[in-house]
């Protein structure tokens, strides 16, 4: 107990006398935690309503106008046994034009059609969103009987699927570095405190002060900056939570309950527990070098 406790007096001891090396560790600690957590929620809210967008990609399987019931039928037992489609869907000719009076209501401002021009078709939602154009190509060169065309928005799903490629990418490598420009400016921030206080050091270890012993004391000092300036980081993403981000999200899709950002709460914990590691880290390894005496 006497050991833990001088360690503690001489960590606090040592954050009393170097104030603004403190100051300055924790501040770093804070823009670092800050920054990452708003990336975090960034990132993780563009990657939600990237899926989003995937899980509207879909075939639709159209069928010529003299096409039976049991070659409709056929078509969606065929669907139905491949392992790429989640769910099929029918829709009449007549649910098609009552769909598309909702939609364009100002194509039927003149009156009603004197014949309804639409197919029955089918509507096929994929396991996957990779799966869309395979899925689309497929039946198409099946040739089914009773199957005039089959639509799967070649373009815009290779757009999305390219786009969802790119933006998983840029936030895997984004987090990477952000971690590790973080890592460095606390680092250097903690060896400069250190660096002032290296004469310190130094005759800590000439008395006969273990290494370990010595890298205590700025070891809890890089905890106790980590944790202060994690909470603080917090703090500031909570009111920009509770304050700004309700102005903000209905211009940015937030209404839809599918799009979403990772849950506050983890993000919280893992930035209490980033700041607690990078704090202690900076400083043990840091501390290294001036222990080589």
């Amino acid at each position: 107990m006497s050991r833990v406790r001088l360690l503690f007096s001489e960590a606090w001891a040592s954050i009393r006398m170097n104030l603004s090396t403190t100051f300055a560790a924790t501040m770093t600690v804070l823009i670092g935690m800050c920054l990452l957590g708003l990336f975090i929620a960034l990132g993780t809210w563009v990657l939600s309503w990237s899926n989003h967008i995937q899980k509207e990609l879909q075939v639709h399987v159209y069928f010529a106008t003299d096409a039976t019931k049991t070659q409709e039928n056929a078509v969606a037992a065929k669907l139905q046994h491949d392992p790429r489609v989640k769910q099929i869907t029918f829709v009449s000719k007549t649910q098609a034009l009552q769909q598309m009076k909702k939609e364009f209501p100002k194509m039927f401002e003149a009156g009603a059609l004197p014949s309804n021009p639409l197919p029955d078709s089918y509507t096929v939602v994929p396991q996957k969103a990779s799966f869309t154009p395979l899925l689309g190509k497929d039946v198409q060169r099946e040739g089914w009987a009773g199957v005039d065309k089959v639509s799967w928005g070649s373009a815009t799903a290779k757009r999305v699927l390219t786009i969802a490629k790119v933006i998983s990418l840029v936030f895997l490598i984004a987090v990477v570095l952000l971690v590790i420009a973080s890592t460095l400016l606390i680092a250097n921030t903690i060896r400069l405190s250190i660096f002032a206080r290296r004469r310190e050091i130094e005759v800590m270890k000439l008395v006969g002060a273990t290494n370990w012993f010595i890298r205590g004391p700025f070891m809890l000092e890089g905890l106790v900056c980590g944790l202060v300036g994690s909470v603080l980081a917090v703090i500031l993403l909570v009111l920009g939570k509770t304050i700004a981000l309700p102005s903000i999200m209905p211009h940015i899709g937030g209404g839809n309950g599918d799009v979403h950002a990772l849950d506050f709460t983890f993000t919280a914990f893992a930035l209490l527990a980033a700041g607690l590691l990078l704090g202690a880290a900076g400083s043990g390894l840091t501390l290294r070098r001036f222990l080589q005496i």
